[in-house]
C-alpha cells in the first residue's frame, strides 16, 4: 500500500472510508426498496430501518469504552468488521419479520461501531496535521456517490434481489482494509471536567441538543421512505440513485468550503442557516415532488 508523507498510510485510511460509505450508499437508499420487494408492509419497513439506526445509540459507546480500556482499537475494528459481515450474510437465508429484525440489529451493532473507532485511528495517524482529514474523508463521499448512482440502473435491469450480495461485497472490502490498518501510539489525557449534568442543564446546551435532535428526527422519514416516495411519484429507479448521489455531492462541496465558511460566518449562524434550508427542503419535497 502507498503511504503519504510522514509515513501516514493515506490509501489504507482512504480505502476504509471508500468501502464503508459505499456500503452506506448501497444500504441506506435501497434497503427499504429491498424490504418492499420482499413484501414487507410500510410499518414493518419503518420498524426494521429504525432497528438498524437505533444501535447507533449504544454501539459507539460500548466499543469506544472497550477500545479505550484495551488499547487495541485496530483489533476491535477488525472484529466488528468481521462479525458485521458474518451476521449480515444471514439475510440471504431468512425473510421472516422477526428474524430480519434480529439480524439487522446484530449487524448494525457491529457496523455502527466501526466508524467512530476508525475516526479516532485516522486522527491519531494525522497527529499534528488534522487539516488533512478532509483529503481522506472525501473518499467516503466518493464511495457513496458511486454506489448510490451506479446501482440504480443495475437494479432496474436485474432486480432488487441482488442487493444483499452487493452489500456483502462492500462489507468484505471493509474487512480486508482493516487487516492493513495498524494502531498508533496515543496518549489518553485525564481532564478534570465539571459534572456532566451541570453542563447538560445549561440553557444553550439544551437548545443545541434540541436542535440536533429535531434535525436528526426530520431525517428519519427521509432515510426510510425517500426511495419509495419518489418511485411512487413516477421517478425511475435510476433517478432514485442519482437523487441520493446529488445530496452527497452537495456534502462534498460543503466539506471543501467549510474551512472558509466557519471563520467567515461562525458555527452558530451556519447551523441556523442549515436548519432553515433543511426545513425548506422537506417542504418543497412534500408539496412539489414533481
Amino acid at each position: 500500500m502507498i503511504s503519504s508523507d510522514n509515513g501516514m498510510p493515506y490509501w489504507r485510511l482512504s480505502g476504509f472510508y471508500l468501502f464503508f460509505f459505499a456500503s452506506i450508499g448501497a444500504f441506506v437508499p435501497y434497503w427499504s426498496l429491498y424490504l418492499d420487494y420482499l413484501s414487507y408492509t410500510p410499518a414493518q419497513i419503518s420498524q426494521l430501518m429504525a432497528t438498524s439506526l437505533a444501535t447507533k445509540i449504544v454501539a459507539p459507546y460500548v466499543w469506544g469504552w472497550l477500545a479505550d480500556h484495551s488499547g487495541m482499537r485496530a483489533s476491535i475494528i477488525r472484529i466488528a468488521a468481521l462479525l458485521g459481515l458474518v451476521i449480515f450474510s444471514v439475510v440471504l437465508f431468512v425473510q421472516g419479520y422477526w428474524w430480519m429484525m434480529v439480524v439487522l440489529a446484530g449487524f448494525s451493532f457491529f457496523w455502527n461501531a466501526m466508524l467512530p473507532q476508525f475516526e479516532a485511528t485516522t486522527l491519531n495517524h494525522l497527529g499534528n496535521d488534522p487539516h488533512r482529514y478532509g483529503r481522506i474523508r472525501v473518499w467516503g463521499s466518493v464511495g457513496f456517490i458511486l454506489t448510490a448512482s451506479l446501482l440504480s440502473p443495475f437494479f432496474d435491469t436485474h432486480g432488487m434481489k441482488w442487493l444483499p450480495y452487493i452489500v456483502l461485497v462492500m462489507l468484505f472490502g471493509i474487512f480486508l482494509i482493516t487487516l492493513w490498518v495498524k494502531d498508533t501510539d496515543s496518549v489518553v489525557e485525564v481532564i478534570d471536567h465539571p459534572p456532566m449534568m451541570r453542563v447538560l442543564m445549561q440553557p444553550h446546551i439544551l437548545a443545541l441538543f434540541a436542535a440536533c435532535f429535531l434535525l436528526q428526527a426530520s431525517h428519519g422519514p427521509y432515510y426510510t421512505f425517500f426511495s419509495l416516495y419518489v418511485q411512487q411519484q413516477g421517478y425511475s429507479l435510476s433517478l432514485v440513485g442519482q437523487l441520493w448521489a446529488l445530496g452527497v455531492l452537495a456534502e462534498v462541496i460543503v466539506f471543501l468550503r467549510m474551512h472558509r465558511w466557519l471563520p467567515q460566518y461562525g458555527a452558530e449562524r451556519l447551523l441556523l442557516i442549515s436548519i432553515a434550508v433543511t426545513a425548506l427542503r422537506w417542504l418543497l419535497t412534500a408539496l412539489w415532488p414533481e
